[in-house]
């Protein structure tokens, strides 16, 4: 789940003056990451020069959170050993959804001459924060991502609502990302389900019940050790009860056009980002952000490199492209048969289906 909070303050001790030592042992370094910059993260004065606001804005910039699936977190606790890749390839996916907002949603409007002139920018300095736990002692991967108000180079700040409107497909490519990077550097494999629920291959689906994330207080912040931590969760596996584990379908490296279809409903145009959301949760085992990316551009043309909120749009019925999935089969991820599809094969080779592990 991606989510843009506004910070209307530098100070930014709640990051610095946590080490989030429950995920010792399981990242480079601390908790704090530049995916843009340098310096220590460990240190107030370097962090808050990433927060940069304008002299005619109370905003000084925005906690992008974003976290992993309830079922992805859990893998933290239940399998400890791959709980690096687990990291890792949270903290991958990350970068990819920060970098699309960088390129679509990062947008100062000037008015000239009566008109509102849309220009793309650039944040100079972006650092992230990894934790592991939520504030009841859950396993729960998410990052704090800490981007200034006013881009680099600019006079004002940002449009927020294209921040704001294209978070749907920043997380949707997240979530997409973090599919694939499990299954590359973890021997589990994570899926989505038709209603939108993410579910890991194996995994009993009484974690979720047992960590679901839903209390009635908020909690304090906790400053656990690893061991700590570990200690906390096997206790709490006493209290495990089986629930069973949800079916997955054979990976097949196909869309599931029919939930990419749905996507559109109640729509009346559809912008790029609506497609690049529909798509990326429309390949159930995941897919790597560039190479959704790819593919939507490759389908859809006509809307170009969208920016901001004011994107080219097609129709719904263009957008869906039935007729043309009747004829061809579902549309592969992978390029070159993408490709081939594109120019009126049939059906897909068997060397798109990846048979499950």
């Amino acid at each position: 789940m991606l989510r843009v909070l506004v910070r209307r303050s530098r100070d930014v001790d709640y990051f610095t003056l946590d080490a989030a030592r429950e995920l010792d042992g399981l990242r480079d370094g601390g908790p704090g990451w530049w995916l843009r910059g340098d310096g220590d993260t460990r240190d107030a004065s370097v962090v808050e020069r990433v927060l940069t606001g304008a002299p005619r804005s109370n905003v000084d910039g925005y906690d992008i959170v974003i976290a992993a699936p309830r079922p992805i977190s859990v893998l933290l606790a239940v399998d400890p050993d791959h709980g690096a890749g687990v990291v890792a390839a949270h903290r991958h996916s990350v970068r990819a959804s920060i970098e699309y907002l960088e390129r679509h949603a990062l947008i100062v409007r000037d008015r000239r001459g009566g008109h509102d002139l849309d220009r793309g920018g650039s944040w100079e300095r972006i650092v992230g924060f990894t934790h592991g736990l939520n504030r009841h002692g859950e396993p729960h991967l998410h990052d704090h991502v800490l981007v200034g108000a006013r881009p680099s180079g600019a006079t004002s700040v940002l449009d927020s609502r294209c921040l704001y409107a294209h978070a749907r497909a920043a997380d949707a490519l997240y979530r997409g990302s973090l599919r694939r990077q499990l299954a590359v550097r973890t021997p589990w494999r994570a899926w989505r389900s038709f209603d939108g629920v993410e579910h890991v291959a194996g995994l009993d689906e009484g974690y979720r019940a047992l960590w679901s994330g839903h209390h009635a207080t908020r909690g304090d912040k906790l400053h656990w050790s690893r061991r700590t931590t570990l200690a906390a969760w096997n206790a709490d596996v006493r209290r495990f009860d089986v629930a069973g584990v949800v079916d997955s379908p054979r990976e097949v490296r196909v869309v599931d056009e029919h939930r990419f279809a749905g996507a559109f409903e109640g729509r009346d145009v559809v912008a790029r980002r609506h497609v690049i959301d529909a798509w990326a949760n429309a390949v159930v085992f995941g897919q790597d952000a560039s190479d959704t990316a790819r593919c939507v551009d490759a389908m859809y043309p006509a809307l170009g490199d969208g920016r901001g909120v004011r994107e080219a749009t097609i129709g719904v019925r263009d957008a869906r492209l039935v007729a043309l999935v009747r004829e061809r089969g579902p549309r592969p991820v992978d390029a070159d048969e993408l490709d081939r599809w594109r120019r009126g094969a049939r059906s897909v080779s068997r060397s798109v289906i990846d048979h499950s592990r």
